[in-house]
């Protein structure tokens, strides 16, 4: 009997972990602008990755809009966000974790210049 118990508890552990996995991480854009690139770098370095508007299917991203995020792991990131008016600004020591979502607000940026 408690072995049977063991394996539905095992069992059900296993399916919560399964679709935890399956989230996918989310970028909420809570600045003043629609968004064209967004690109993410380990904290403190300049090794930005692909630009994450590429997963939207107009390729940008707008005010309240969410935008999916690919290819980053939990940690903490800064940001390279380009506007489409072309101002480029940085968010810096963003927590990101996966299969969460993790918003930006125009407070938030710094180093803005066009």
């Amino acid at each position: 009997m408690h072995k049977a118990i063991f394996v539905v508890l095992a069992l059900i552990v296993t399916v919560a972990n399964a679709l935890c996995a399956e989230r996918p991480t989310r970028f909420w854009n809570l600045t003043h602008a629609t968004i064209s690139e967004f690109q993410l770098a380990p904290a403190g370095t300049a090794k930005w990755g692909e630009n994450q508007c590429k997963n939207d299917k107009d390729g940008t991203v707008d005010f309240d809009e969410r935008l999916r995020i690919t290819g980053i792991e939990s940690g903490r990131y800064d940001a390279r966000i380009k506007d489409v008016s072309g101002r480029l600004c940085f968010a810096r020591n963003i927590a990101i974790k996966t299969g969460e979502v993790f918003s930006i607000e125009e407070r938030d940026l710094a180093d803005c210049n066009r």
